[in-house]
C-alpha cells in the first residue's frame, strides 16, 4: 500500500513572461497627428512558497509536475497597462528546505506559517511606444517586448520539526516507545526496519504541557553512506532540539553501539553533535539491579542515562524529567537560538539519489510561437476620417 507520507517530490516551475509593449498610434476624428499611446505590457505572475501549518507532507504535490504562473497581457492602446500574470503559491509545510535539482545549490528554508519566498520572478512587462517619444522622435514605432520568463526544476525535502529525535539501531524499541508516551501508534513487529517512514507522537508532561518526539526508521552502520533508510530519513532529525538515544539492554556492548550511532550522525553532520544527548537504555526488564549496576560503569559519563521499559511501564515517568530538563535548560535554549541565527544548510548531490520521483515526466509541451516576435505597428482603424 503507498504511503501517505512523503517528504521528498521534484517538480519544475516557470514563472511567467512580461507582456509586450504596444505600438499603437492614436487616431480620432479632427485629431490628425494623435501621435504614440501605446501602454506597456503587464508583468509575469510569480511563483511563491508559502509556508502553511495545516500541511504535514509533501503528498498534494506529488502528481502536480508543474507550476506554471500566467504571462502578462500587452499594454494596449490609450496607453492602457497590459493585465498582470497570475501568481502561483506552493504551500508547504513547515520544515521545507528547497534544492536546485540539477546543481543541488541549497535556495531557500520555509520554517513559519505564512511565510513566503518568491521562488521565481516574473518578467517585466514591455514599456509602450508612448515612453520613446522625444521632441526629435515624435511618433516612435517600435515598443519593448515583455523580460521572458525563468524556469527551474527544484526538489523539495521536508525535515520534521520535533523536540525530540529518537535514534537507535533496528528494533531498539523506538517505537514501542512512542506508542507508551503518546497517542501514535506506529506499527511495532518483531523484525528489522518495522517503521518505514517517520513518526510523530506528541508527549503530555505535567501541568498540561507536551513536547513533540519524532521516531525515524532505525539506523545501521554505514547509514551515512547510503545503507539501510538512515540517509533519507537522517535529514528528518536535524531540527530537533534533543536526541533521544536508544540501545536495547541485552546488546553485547552498550557503549560501542551508542558510538556507532554517535559516529554515523557525525559522518552525516556534524553539527548533529552539537545537540543535547540523552541515552536510554531499553528493555530493562530483563535486567535485574545487580546488573543494572555493573553496566552504569561502562556507560559513557557525559550524558544522562535512563534505564527504561516501554512494556513493563518503567522509568518512562523518570525519562520524562530528564527530557523536560534538558528541553528546558539554559544551554538547550541558547543552543537553540544560535542555531536559528546560524543555520548553514550543504548543497547537496541529487546523483545518486533515485526515487519515484525520477521516474516521472516532467516534459512539457512545444510553446506556439513567441508572440513578442510578432510586434507590429497598431492602428485604430475603427474611427472613419470625418
Amino acid at each position: 500500500m503507498e504511503s501517505n507520507f512523503v517528504d521528498y517530490v521534484k517538480i519544475l516551475c516557470r514563472s511567467g513572461k512580461g507582456g509586450r509593449g504596444s505600438m499603437h498610434m492614436h487616431r480620432a476624428k479632427y485629431v490628425p497627428n494623435g501621435g504614440p499611446d501605446g501602454g506597456d505590457g503587464g508583468r509575469g505572475g510569480h511563483v511563491i512558497l508559502r509556508g502553511n501549518h495545516n500541511y504535514w507532507t509533501l503528498l498534494h504535490l506529488r502528481y502536480q509536475r508543474h507550476v506554471f504562473a500566467t504571462n502578462g497581457e500587452a499594454g494596449g492602446k490609450s496607453r492602457s497597462t497590459g493585465a498582470d500574470g497570475e501568481d502561483r503559491y506552493i504551500d508547504v509545510p513547515c520544515g521545507t528546505v528547497v534544492y536546485n535539482a540539477q546543481t543541488g545549490e541549497y535556495i531557500c528554508d520555509i520554517t513559519e506559517d505564512g511565510q513566503e519566498v518568491m521562488l521565481l520572478k516574473g518578467g517585466r512587462g514591455g514599456l509602450g511606444n508612448w515612453n520613446f517619444r522625444t521632441s526629435t522622435n515624435q511618433a516612435p514605432r517600435y515598443a519593448q517586448p515583455g523580460e521572458p520568463m525563468q524556469e527551474l526544476l527544484v526538489v523539495l525535502e521536508l525535515k520534521l520539526l520535533a523536540d525530540v529525535g529518537l535514534v537507535g539501531f533496528p528494533n531498539a524499541g523506538k517505537s514501542t516507545l512512542l506508542s507508551a508516551l503518546s497517542s501514535a501508534r506506529p506499527k511495532i513487529a518483531d523484525y528489522p526496519f518495522t517503521t518505514m517512514e517517520p513518526q510523530l507522537g506528541i508527549v503530555s508532561y505535567r501541568d498540561n504541557q507536551s513536547f513533540v518526539m519524532a521516531d525515524i526508521p532505525g539506523i545501521i552502520e554505514g547509514a551515512a553512506e547510503g545503507r539501510g533508510l538512515g540517509l533519507r530519513f537522517l535529514r528528518h532529525i536535524e531540527r530537533n532540539s534533543l536526541l533521544l538515544f536508544m540501545v536495547p539492554g541485552d546488546a553485547d556492548n552498550i557503549r560501542a553501539e551508542y558510538e556507532v550511532l554517535l559516529g554515523e550522525l557525525r559522518k552525516f553532520n556534524p553539527e548533529m553533535l552539537d545537540k543535547q544527548r540523552v541515552l536510554a537504555v531499553t528493555k530493562s526488564d530483563l535486567l535485574d539491579e545487580e546488573l543494572i549496576e555493573m553496566l552504569r560503569e561502562d556507560l559513557p559519563e557525559d550524558l544522562p542515562v535512563v534505564f527504561i521499559s516501554s512494556v513493563a511501564q518503567t522509568g518512562l515517568t523518570e525519562l520524562k524529567d530528564v527530557l523536560w530538563r534538558a528541553l528546558n535548560s539554559e544551554s538547550n535554549k541558547m543552543t537553540a537560538i544560535s542555531q536559528n541565527e546560524t543555520l548553514v544548510h550543504r548543497d547537496k548531490d541529487f546523483s545518486f539519489m533515485h526515487d519515484d520521483e525520477d521516474d516521472l515526466d516532467l516534459s512539457v509541451d512545444e510553446e506556439e510561437a513567441d508572440d513578442d516576435e510578432l510586434i507590429e505597428e497598431e492602428w485604430d482603424d475603427d474611427v472613419s476620417d470625418a
